[in-house]
This record gives C-alpha cells, sequence and structure tokens, in this order.
C-alpha cells in the first residue's frame, strides 16, 4: 500500500464507465475521487451516492469540466465521456496542468488527437495516459511476455474476433449511440478497439489495411454492425480482424497468434492455449506456469484491470515517467479504426502512416452494404 496521500481525482462523466472508474478509485489506495462533472446533475450525485456507501468521501459534483478545474484540488482528470468529446476535454485538462487519463477510444477523429499529442509533447512532466486494460491482464502478459522474449520464433500470423451482440434496443437507448460525430464508429470503433489494440501490441506497427464494413442487423444507426479487414505488419506478419455486434447470442473475443515456433490463444480473456517450441513436453502445465508468471495479487481482493492500470499510471505520476499505455497507443489504435474506416469508404487499401501524418483528415467515411431490416 502507497504511504504517499491519494491523486486526487476528477471523473469527467459519470454514465457507465465513469461510474466504473469512480469504483475503481474507491479500492485503490492510491486515488481518491475529488470532484465528479456531468452536465446531468442526477447522474453525478448518483456516482457521489455510491462511493458514499463504499466509505469513501463525498466528491464535490460540477456542472463541467472547467468550473471543476477552477475549485482546485485536482490532480488527474479521467475523461469518461461520449468519445468524440475525449481529445478537447483531455487537452482542457492538460493546459489547465494536471495529468490526464482518456477513455477508449482517443477521439473519433485524428484531428484533435493529433493536437492533444502535440499538447503533451511541450509537457514532458505531465502524464497522458489511455485506457487499455486487457493489457494488464494475465493473459495477454503471458503473450506479449512470450513474443518479447522470442519464443515464437517469426511471428507470421494472427486472427481476432470481436463478436459480440447488440439489441437494437441498445442502440436506441441514447441519440449519439450509432453516429459518426460522437461514436466515432460502431462495431471495431467501440466493441473492438481494446482487442484490436492488444492485437497491434502483440504485432507491432501496422502498415496497410484493408477493409469492407456492412449495417446488416440494426436499424436507425449510421455505422457499421459488421467490420472485416486484413492488416499487414512491419514484421511481414499478416492479421485478419473481425468486429460485428451481431453475432447472437454473443460469442465473445477470440485472439489467435502464430509463429514459427509457437502459438497462442486468448478467449474471453482467458488464456486456453500455449505452445511453444523451446517447452515441447511441457504443454500439459505451461498455460498455468505462463499465468503464475505474469499475472499480480489484486490489490484488498478487488480484482479488475482498470485498477491495475490505474495503478501504473499513478506510479507513473509519481516516478516521473511514461505509463505504460501511452498516448501514442492510443493514437495508433486510433488511426488504425480509421484505416479500416476508410478502406470500406474508398474502396482500396490504406496506409496507417498516411493516416497518423493527416492524409485523409478530410475524408468523411460511412458504412458500406446496409441490408434492410424489418421491425
Amino acid at each position: 500500500m502507497s504511504t504517499e496521500a491519494p491523486l486526487r481525482v476528477a471523473v469527467v462523466g459519470c454514465g457507465v464507465i465513469g461510474r466504473l472508474h469512480a469504483e475503481v478509485a474507491a479500492h485503490s489506495p492510491d486515488l481518491e475521487v475529488a470532484a465528479l462533472v456531468d452536465p446531468y446533475a442526477p447522474a453525478a450525485e448518483a456516482v457521489a451516492e455510491q462511493l458514499a456507501d463504499l466509505g469513501r468521501p463525498r466528491p464535490r459534483v460540477h456542472p463541467d469540466l472547467a468550473s471543476a478545474l477552477a475549485a482546485g484540488g485536482i490532480d488527474v482528470v479521467a475523461v469518461c465521456t461520449l468519445s468524440g468529446t475525449h481529445a478537447d476535454l483531455a487537452l482542457e485538462a492538460l493546459e489547465a496542468g494536471v495529468h490526464v487519463v482518456v477513455e477508449k477510444p482517443l477521439d473519433v477523429a485524428m484531428g484533435p488527437a493529433r493536437r492533444l499529442r502535440a499538447a503533451a509533447a511541450e509537457r514532458p512532466g505531465q502524464v497522458v495516459a489511455v485506457i487499455s486494460q486487457h493489457r494488464h491482464d494475465p493473459a495477454s502478459l503471458a503473450v506479449h511476455n512470450a513474443l518479447k522474449a522470442g519464443r515464437f520464433g517469426t511471428v507470421t500470423s494472427a486472427v481476432a474476433n470481436i463478436d459480440w451482440y447488440r439489441t437494437q434496443a441498445y442502440y436506441d437507448s441514447a441519440d449519439w449511440r450509432g453516429t459518426w460525430a460522437l461514436d466515432g464508429g460502431g462495431a471495431l470503433m467501440n466493441q473492438g478497439v481494446h482487442t484490436l489494440d492488444l492485437l497491434l501490441w502483440f504485432l507491432g506497427t501496422p502498415v496497410e489495411v484493408t477493409a469492407h464494413t456492412a449495417r446488416l442487423g440494426h436499424e436507425r444507426i449510421e455505422v457499421e454492425d459488421v467490420a472485416v479487414a486484413i492488416l499487414r505488419f512491419e514484421g511481414g506478419a499478416l492479421a485478419t480482424l473481425h468486429a460485428t455486434t451481431t453475432a447472437y447470442p454473443d460469442l465473445g473475443v477470440r485472439l489467435q497468434v502464430h509463429g514459427t515456433d509457437g502459438s497462442a490463444v486468448i478467449a474471453a480473456d482467458e488464456l486456453t492455449f500455449l505452445h511453444t517450441r523451446d517447452a515441447e513436453g511441457l504443454e500439459g502445465d505451461q498455460v498455468a506456469r505462463e499465468l503464475r508468471d505474469a499475472a499480480e495479487a489484486p490489490q484488498g481482493g478487488y480484482a479488475n484491470p482498470h485498477l491495475t492500470q490505474w495503478t501504473d499510471i499513478a506510479a507513473a505520476v509519481r516516478e516521473g515517467r511514461d505509463p505504460w499505455v501511452t498516448l501514442d497507443d492510443g493514437l495508433l489504435a486510433l488511426a488504425t479504426v480509421r484505416a479500416v474506416y476508410l478502406s470500406a469508404t474508398l474502396g482500396r487499401p490504406i496506409l496507417v502512416a498516411d493516416v497518423l501524418d493527416g492524409a485523409y483528415d478530410d475524408q468523411e467515411t460511412h458504412t458500406g452494404f446496409t441490408a434492410p431490416v424489418g421491425e
């Protein structure tokens, strides 16, 4: 347990994900929620009550970030609002001199994300982290450690399947859901971005993306509910990416990584297969051993990968170092998602480097084939 005073956190956005971050802070000796920000006061008050029920000090409530920052007493701002507002709010916090944590995705557009990146580069003493909590899963750590040690040999390919299901009522529940402006995309931008981030973490920098998208199972949304893509990486590896919210009754997530000396499978956040040539004959207990080596004991019995990531963020603030998941990581994931949408819109392969450099900032994207859906 830390002997230093907890970092004072302002949670901006008190919806589902904001409530989760507040709950995580309540279970961390490194954090204390000092302020809650939401234009809808009852949402913020409900989270304040939740924290009080957990025995934590009741935070103050503000209608906007500006008033929360003006009141002072904030070390870190956690941006948990609609995706299309992420970068602008993060920039506002950064310019106020505080550290920033941004929920995924970094934003829905490259322009605001790039402006945030430029501002952060001028403030090396301020930490900017992007939430990608599945990098902290024991299964993900085990695969990453094996790849880093070269135990997979030449990494040749990967398969990422995000086979989720969302009802029409899910999209109808809020006007912003399923819009390009605020949701930034559909099955890939929202449900699939975490798995895409792991794919990039495992295989490295993507070079080129070829993709198709479609809206086949839902009405009254602008974005895709199916996306498929082929990614080519700098090291030569190829990967297929499939993301959908139409896989009834919901089949979950599966990520496979293959190499000349080993392969691994992560399904539903669990390491279900890991076999490497240097451990022939040990496959019966290798999964357990790799998980044991990668896992860390949960703090206070509260097992949540968000807490593990926040622990790293708090340490980064106190040690003056980069967090494990950086702004550049979030920017690369966003650029890759945008490359998928741009390829589907323009009907040709897209270079990820061009997306990062701003070549397509003014290019609107749209969903491919749309099938009529009955009531």
